[in-house]
């Protein structure tokens, strides 16, 4: 898969690879990780979910990039721009593999991608859906600076999850950067 690539202190942010699916189908299948991202799946409804982001990239150019461990190439979760069909907003959403979790890869990894959806893809706010009970989302749209600007409508077939929208627009970001 060709598509941009950026670089953190740590990470390396690609668009998916074939070999990014077994972590994928992992992170998918842990009840706690998955709680968030619809559910714990089996490999067979996680590969659905691959495939449509790796279509999107195709497709679209704008998904969320596979978050590799830059000194070991270790898959650790999707992060990135997704904005499918009737979306609240242009987001910036993350799913992290559970071996990933609570070593700052969310914020840094965000961090890079939301520079690349205001800097690159023009986008002049970002936007959160997370679940009002997933505390460790909101902590990290709070470390981005982001912010609850109260329940949103998701689209079908996800209209009856109940969803906040957290964001900041290109300026919030920009101001609080320097």
């Amino acid at each position: 898969m060709t598509g941009p690539v950026l670089e953190t202190e740590r990470l390396t942010l690609r668009p998916l690879a074939l070999a990014d699916f077994p972590r994928w189908a992992e992170m998918m299948a842990d009840p706690e990780a998955a709680k968030f991202l619809g559910g714990a799946q089996p490999a067979a409804t996680a590969w659905r979910g691959f495939m449509s982001m790796a279509g999107a990239w195709s497709l679209t150019g704008i998904a969320m990039f596979s978050l590799i461990e830059r000194n070991t190439g270790l898959w650790l979760g999707r992060i990135g721009p997704w904005q499918p069909l009737d979306w609240p907003g242009t987001e910036v959403g993350w799913g992290l593999h559970p071996d990933a979790q609570g070593k700052g890869y969310g914020v840094e990894a965000a961090t890079a991608t939301i520079d690349y959806a205001f800097d690159v893809l023009g986008w002049t706010d970002v936007i959160h859906c997370i679940d009002p009970d997933n505390t460790p989302s909101q902590r990290l749209a709070e470390r981005l600076g982001s912010y609850n600007q109260g329940p949103t409508q998701m689209p079908p077939p996800y209209q009856d999850i109940p969803v906040d929208k957290w964001g900041q627009s290109r300026a919030e970001w920009r101001a609080r950067r320097r």
